[in-house]
């Protein structure tokens, strides 16, 4: 929750949570007969006790706003607007419910909530760059030497085409990818180029094959979709690519959904051998690859790495990436590398969700990408995550030593732990995140009950043997 009451506006907190509670409803946003938040929640959300939420809501019941149902909680009372026996509110919480995009699964939920609300919390949750990550100097000087004398109309639909120039070469130069501008449409970071994959290249009944653990088991877009989604166990090496085929036999699946590279949750990256059979199998049985690629320039030992759309002579893989994990996430660009007719198909749909993306963050990525201090930028990225994944680790053996176990990761922002002995899963999230720490459970990334993800991008380097200490502080406690 974004307000939160101030103690030098001279009102009791109580009684401004009790105008903010009647706004809310005023304006629609709790309606007649809707639950409010409980009071724990409430309290928890705010940061006040409970007794300052139960003497809020008494207020509101008693101007006759809501009204207590045993075993419910405090609901917006449904008559209170009520003019006329025949006057009918439309039911929008069932309207919330019964949308076509189904929810995020509710632990993911919680996170964004917690990370929204409490500042003050260790970030190992999300997949963020930290500040000094950050190529701040280097916008900095890119916006001062802009000049806002271009075009300030619609954009191309598959996007600036300086951008798409760029990014061309970009690929070729760093990812040894050959492709032309017109092959690129360029999208709200590398989430929204899933969306518009999902949505506009397959219908609802197809199968798809997603690797387990991943960042794609989160999406309840597929679902949404009505894809059906089948799973590729994550091995060593990754996932094996013989049990494609078999997928394909039993299930006829329609496309493969690949992070190969540095992979998310697990930092594993896929052998060059298992590459090259996923590419003939893929032109064998005509099974089209999604390849998700954002953190290929993350090699710790500043080595190229191979990409499937490297080895894609036949057109095969549809490539995607962004600069979410390697410049920032705000500036939400990201890109689809395929075939005309997908790109024209991709590009529909995306002027009619939102008429083309925003010039103003295309120019500024464009000047990025071309500017002298790029490669600077990728070197001190990599010799800073290398730096945050060997603090994490350390503090990990340190404080964890025989409870933890994980694979060094080479490159990435990601490391996937394995705990030793049976934990309350939710018990040991919720004690963390209230010893100020927050991280992303095995469950919402797969099928794996006893792993968990932290994501070490985020934090300072100086707070995370902090991070670490208050995580094995949960840990003890939910013994």
């Amino acid at each position: 929750m974004e307000w939160k009451p101030s103690k030098a506006a001279g009102v009791p907190i109580y009684k401004q949570i009790a105008n903010y509670m009647e706004t809310r409803i005023v304006n629609g946003e709790y309606p007649s007969g809707s639950s409010l938040p409980s009071e724990r929640f409430m309290a928890a959300e705010i940061g006040v006790n409970r007794g300052t939420i139960i003497s809020a809501y008494d207020e509101l019941l008693a101007s006759g706003l809501v009204k207590r149902v045993k075993g419910i909680g405090t609901i917006v009372s449904p008559d209170v607007w009520e003019q006329g026996p025949q006057k009918r509110i439309p039911n929008w919480d069932q309207y919330a419910r019964d949308g076509f995009f189904q929810i995020n699964n509710p632990l993911n939920q919680q996170i964004y909530k917690i990370i929204q609300s409490k500042d003050h919390l260790i970030n190992f949750a999300i997949g963020e760059l930290s500040p000094d990550l950050q190529p701040f100097k280097l916008l900095q000087s890119i916006h001062r030497s802009m000049e806002v004398s271009e075009y300030l109309g619609y954009e191309h639909m598959q996007g600036n085409i300086k951008l798409r120039e760029t990014i061309s070469a970009h690929l070729q130069k760093y990812r040894n990818i050959e492709t032309t501008p017109s092959s690129i449409i360029i999208t709200s970071g590398a989430q929204q180029a899933l969306h518009l994959i999902i949505q506009c290249l397959l219908k609802p009944g197809d199968a798809v094959a997603i690797e387990d653990p991943s960042y794609a088991y989160s999406l309840p877009i597929f679902h949404s979709a009505g894809v059906k989604t089948h799973f590729l166990p994550i091995g060593v090496g990754g996932i094996d690519p013989e049990q494609i085929i078999s997928l394909y036999k039993r299930n006829r699946i329609k496309m493969v959904f690949l992070n190969p590279t540095f992979q998310n949750p697990t930092g594993t990256s896929m052998v060059q051998e298992r590459k090259q059979k996923i590419i003939e199998i893929s032109t064998k049985y005509g099974i089209p690859i999604v390849e998700d690629d954002p953190y290929s320039l993350t090699a710790y030992n500043n080595e190229p790495v191979a990409t499937l759309k490297s080895m894609d002579r036949d057109g095969a893989v549809l490539y995607i990436s962004s600069l979410s994990k390697i410049v920032a996430s705000g500036l939400r660009i990201g890109w689809i590398v395929g075939p005309q007719s997908v790109i024209n198909r991709l590009a529909d749909a995306k002027q009619q969700i939102d008429f083309g993306h925003p010039n103003y963050p295309q120019w500024i990525a464009e000047k990025l990408l071309s500017s002298e201090g790029f490669d600077n930028h990728i070197t001190q990225l990599r010799s800073g995550l290398k730096t945050k994944c060997d603090l994490i680790m350390e503090a990990l053996k340190k404080e964890l030593g025989g409870f933890i176990e994980f694979t060094v990761p080479q490159g990435g922002i990601h490391l996937w732990c394995r705990m030793n002995g049976e934990r309350d899963q939710n018990m040991l999230f919720k004690e963390a995140t209230q010893q100020g720490v927050i991280y992303a459970p095995g469950s919402t990334l797969g099928s794996c009950q006893n792993f968990l993800r932290f994501t070490f991008s985020r934090a300072d380097d100086h707070k995370i043997q902090e991070g670490i200490q208050l995580f094995a502080n949960a840990v003890k406690i939910t013994k």
